[in-house]
């Protein structure tokens, strides 16, 4: 008997697409781990670049997307990329992923063109365009899987403000050094650490690594503006960070400023900055500054600081102190410092039987995440309390599915190499 699969044909794919739609990155990258069909990755593709959704086009291509398979006429150009705001959409044709990377007459355009925006400010420009009086709608999105931007609604036309990154983008392509001064303008015109603008400016000035941009980000530590401290913090501690030579050569200088800082700073999102940067350090010093904050009534110092105590080991002159500090802060009232902690013991090179029946005991946390936290840990830590752990926990959830599925399949693996499969 002939079965009629017309109506399989015409839902392929369907979850992909509508998930490509909703923009929801956490269902997304669930179903592709089980999507093999090409034709269905292509069409998912060009419906994300189609809708401006660069960051769900660049996942598409990590699972397999063609971009040339793609047909050209139905695909936006370079102009109307830079226009859409989204730094992520136009990352695909610098990479030349959707056609041939672009001349240099194009890319000196394309700066002038993302510039213009940058300066009249996407509302002003919309207006402009479309002539409407209506209220702007106004949203915050994700643009790629670690910043947002602006997303602006008006007259049926919409547009993100990320033009100061596209601009700064550009710029690099074409080789241009834009003066410090100007690219923190960009930063502090959004004045929000997870503002694309932010991130491509700091992440920029950092890979320069010169004695003058050091200087600079420095002397922003005493500026009374908090968002001016925030910026010189997060460039100085992304220059140590990101140094991969042999010899960091900011290293020490690093150390010395935050030591020094994280004892004056007053504001909770530059001390918290500061406490990640000295997290970086695996030195007594860093140690003994964030002990400093172990009892700080806001949670977000506390959770910095257990975070950066996780890049200590044995011995260390302070480390009886630094183990007792993680021991406290596996059972902080907030649940996202009890999961900082016991990352912190998981990955850490501590390996005393405390901390692990500290861990052990996480596994009957009333936060799921925290408990999933714990199971990693014991995988890690040999402890096979983790398989009983991790079953009763059972298969990974939205919309942490990546999350659950690295912490259980941490467990997963001890079982399976205890029971030498």
């Amino acid at each position: 008997m002939d079965v009629d699969r017309s109506g399989e044909n015409e839902n392929r794919g369907a979850p992909l697409l509508s998930a490509v739609r909703a923009r929801d990155a956490e269902l997304l990258k669930a179903l592709l781990w089980d999507e093999d069909d090409r034709e269905v990755l292509h069409e998912a593709f060009s419906l994300a670049v189609r809708s401006s959704f660069g960051d769900v086009a660049q996942l598409l291509l990590q699972h397999g997307a063609d971009a040339s398979r793609c047909v050209p006429e139905e695909l936006p150009s370079l102009r109307e990329a830079v226009d859409s705001g989204s730094p992520a959409l136009v990352e695909l044709f610098l990479d030349g992923i959707i056609r041939e990377c672009p001349s240099k007459a194009e890319l000196l355009e394309m700066a002038d063109l993302a510039r213009h925006w940058q300066e009249t400010g996407v509302e002003a420009e919309l207006r402009h365009r479309t002539g409407s009086r209506d209220a702007v709608v106004r949203t915050r999105v994700e643009d790629d899987e670690y910043y947002d931007v602006g997303e602006f609604v008006l007259g049926g036309t919409t547009a993100r403000d990320g033009h100061g990154a596209i601009l700064t983008r550009l710029e690099k392509t074409l080789g241009v050094h834009t003066p410090f001064e100007e690219l923190m303008g960009r930063a502090l015109a959004h004045a929000h650490q997870r503002h694309v603008a932010w991130g491509s400016v700091t992440i920029l000035l950092s890979g320069r690594r010169d004695r003058e941009t050091w200087t600079t980000a420095q002397a922003l530590r005493t500026h009374r503006d908090p968002f001016h401290r925030l910026f010189g913090a997060e460039v100085m501690r992304l220059t140590h960070l990101f140094d991969d030579s042999e010899e960091d050569t900011f290293a020490a200088p690093a150390l010395e400023v935050f030591t020094g800082w994280s004892a004056e700073e007053e504001d909770l999102a530059v001390l918290t900055e500061v406490l990640v940067a000295l997290g970086e350090h695996s030195d007594p010093r860093a140690a003994a500054a964030l002990l400093l904050h172990l009892d700080h009534p806001d949670a977000r110092i506390r959770q910095a600081v257990a975070q950066g105590l996780g890049w200590w080991s044995p011995p260390l002159p302070s480390f009886g102190d630094v183990r007792t500090a993680l021991l406290r802060l596996m059972v902080d009232p907030d649940a996202e410092v009890r999961q900082a902690a016991c990352y912190s013991v998981a990955e850490g090179k501590d390996r005393d039987p405390v901390l692990t029946d500290a861990m052990a005991a996480a596994l009957h946390d009333a936060n799921r995440r925290v408990q999933l936290a714990a199971v990693y840990g014991l995988a890690l830590h040999g402890d096979e309390r983790c398989v009983e752990a991790a079953r009763r926990l059972g298969p990974p959830r939205q919309p942490d599915h990546l999350y659950e599925e690295g912490c259980l399949g941490a467990a997963w693996r001890y079982g399976w190499r205890r029971k030498g499969l």
